[in-house]
């Protein structure tokens, strides 16, 4: 055992100075073809080898960065513009509760929890969905730790501590919050509405929105979930488990490397990413590049990676794609079986791309034939044709198709509570007064409207 972690030690801190190797040997090509002297040279591989420093030393170094969320200010009436604070609300050991309040703006109708999908990406991945829903919501995202500087004095966390955060922040944030699940967390956010249907009713969230999720991901089968089946847990374990280094807080604790993510990531599209930095390379020795181009802004995003919690990989893998707990409606937490059929009062809607490689279309509208006691008034599923996994959350499909479909499912179900309460507090007096006439002493107050 002793054998087996000090190697995976070996093996994290190996990958942390390759990584750091490329970064510096970047760096020292953007300085040493840089030299003023080799301008009066006029071959342009000065120039190439130059903006290749620049470009592999600033990849190689967005690896280790958490972003920032950097939220642009919210225009408001008369010409105002309104700051967005980032403000955490809800603090724990691997996530945070995080709210985006608007400065001198009155609280809005909609109040939206975004899910952020903890797999390899930092929350900030989801930028551009909150910016999105910023001027029409009131918006709350999970904000997910880094596992790698997290002290293994914190314990474990798995996908049944991940499904208990998730009951404990809608809980929070009260039954008029409506939830949406980007990818990764879907299954499990709707197992935490079954939690909540079944033990505090009155803390459900208003509606649900699944955003490309692998709530079965034997529905469409796909790279990922090939993988996932053509290996066994032994092997996912021996060859992607590796033990968190000496540099960082969360040392001596086990992780799926974010950088072993990356790479795989990479992998599944190789050309096209393999495409995107020749290109930038010639714009930046031309000087057409810019700091904040298309490809430094989905690049410095994209490449900023982070540790997953060994157990929390190796049971997704285990419970959710291989052992199909949620699809087969048999997921437990704590020893206890959860119920998708519980849920009864919560607005569902699904959303998946037609394109996308990552949860096929068919994975994620299979939540709807879980919700067994749902009625189909509160259902709701399209598919957004010609988009891939990026783009029905943070892409141009989502800002100009799915976002109003979203914000129009929320505004209806919203519309539905409404009325529903008015026509408990019109009914309820008359029942109760045609009752007292029959038998005045027996009033049931637990009947009254509030």
């Amino acid at each position: 055992m002793m054998y087996k972690g000090m190697r995976g030690i070996i093996s994290y801190d190996a990958m942390e100075t390759i990584r750091n190797t490329n970064e510096w040997m970047g760096a020292s090509a953007r300085a040493l073809a840089s030299y003023p002297a080799f301008a009066l040279s006029p071959n342009p591989m000065f120039k190439l080898i130059s903006a290749w420093g620049r470009v592999t030393e600033r990849s190689f170094a967005r690896m280790v960065i958490k972003p920032d969320w950097k939220i642009p200010a919210i225009a408001g009436e008369g010409g105002q513009d309104h700051i967005v604070y980032v403000e955490p609300v809800l603090e724990k050991p691997f996530g945070d509760l995080v709210h985006f309040r608007v400065a001198r703006r009155d609280p809005m109708p909609r109040k939206v929890l975004v899910v952020a999908p903890m797999s390899g990406h930092y929350a900030t991945l989801a930028r551009s969905t909150v910016a999105s829903l910023l001027p029409d919501c009131d918006v709350y995202v999970t904000d997910w730790h880094n596992a790698r500087d997290i002290p293994v004095s914190a314990g474990k966390f798995d996908i049944e501590d991940y499904t208990k955060y998730l009951v404990e922040f809608i809980r929070f944030l009260g039954p008029d919050i409506n939830v949406i699940a980007i990818c990764q967390p879907a299954p499990l956010t709707l197992a935490a509405a079954a939690i909540l249907a079944e033990e505090e009713p009155a803390a459900q969230p208003r509606t649900l929105t699944l955003i490309g999720g692998p709530i079965d991901p034997d529905a469409a089968p796909t790279e990922v979930t090939d993988f996932g089946n053509r290996m066994t847990m032994g092997e996912l374990e021996e060859l992607m488990i590796q033990q968190v280094g000496f540099k960082y807080g969360g040392a001596g604790r086990m992780v799926y490397p974010g950088l072993a993510q990356l790479a795989s990531f990479i992998a599944m599209n190789a050309e096209t990413h393999t495409s995107a930095f020749i290109d930038k390379i010639y714009s930046e020795a031309r000087g057409d590049g810019s700091e904040h181009d298309r490809h430094n802004k989905f690049y410095d995003e994209y490449l900023a990676v982070m540790d997953m919690t060994a157990e929390f990989y190796l049971s997704t893998v285990s419970r959710i794609f291989k052992g199909l707990e949620i699809a087969k409606n048999t997921f437990t937490v704590d020893g206890k079986p959860v119920d998708l059929g519980k849920i009864k009062d919560v607005a569902v809607m699904t959303v998946e791309g037609a394109n996308d490689d990552i949860s096929a279309p068919g994975q994620c509208v299979a939540a709807l034939r879980l919700l067994t006691g749902l009625p189909d008034s509160k259902k709701a599923s399209h598919l957004e044709p010609g988009a891939g996994h990026y783009g029905i959350f943070a892409g141009k499909s989502w800002r100009l198709n799915i976002r109003p479909l979203v914000l129009d499912f929320i505004d209806e179900h919203m519309l539905d509570q409404q009325h529903s309460r008015r026509r408990r507090t019109r009914s309820t007096p008359s029942l109760v007064a045609s009752k007292a006439e029959e038998t005045p002493p027996k009033i049931d107050s637990s009947r009254m409207p509030v």
